[in-house]
C-alpha cells in the first residue's frame, strides 16, 4: 500500500468521503438491535438505500445510511482514527480503515 494519511478532523474526514462519493453507515452487529454498532463508509451504488423496499427485521444484516453528526459522535466516542491512503495524480483510492487514535 502506498503512503497513508490518519484523518481525525470531521471536516476532512466529510471531504475526503464526498470526493469519493461516500456517505456515512453504521451496520449493528449486535445479537440485541442497537447494543453495537459498527461504523462504514459505503461508496458508490452501496451508497443508495431502496425507499421501496420491503422493511427488514433487525439485525437482518446490511446496513443503515446516517448523518455524520451520528456517525462522528460514535467516532468520538470510541476514539476512532480514519487510515486513508495518500493522495496520488489521477487516483482516487476508497481504500480506508479504522483505527485507534494514537496517543
Amino acid at each position: 500500500m502506498a503512503d497513508t494519511i490518519i484523518l481525525t478532523d470531521h471536516e476532512a474526514i466529510r471531504s475526503w468521503a464526498a470526493a469519493r462519493a461516500g456517505f456515512p453507515a453504521i451496520v449493528d452487529v449486535s445479537p440485541e438491535t442497537g447494543t453495537q454498532a459498527m461504523l462504514r463508509l459505503v461508496f458508490g451504488q452501496h451508497a443508495y438505500q431502496d425507499q421501496d423496499q420491503a422493511e427488514r427485521p433487525a439485525n437482518a444484516g446490511g446496513y443503515e445510511l446516517v448523518e455524520w453528526d451520528e456517525w462522528f459522535k460514535l467516532f468520538d466516542e470510541r476514539q476512532l482514527a480514519l487510515v486513508v491512503a495518500a493522495e496520488q495524480p489521477g487516483r482516487r483510492e476508497q481504500f480506508h480503515e479504522f483505527v485507534r487514535r494514537p496517543a
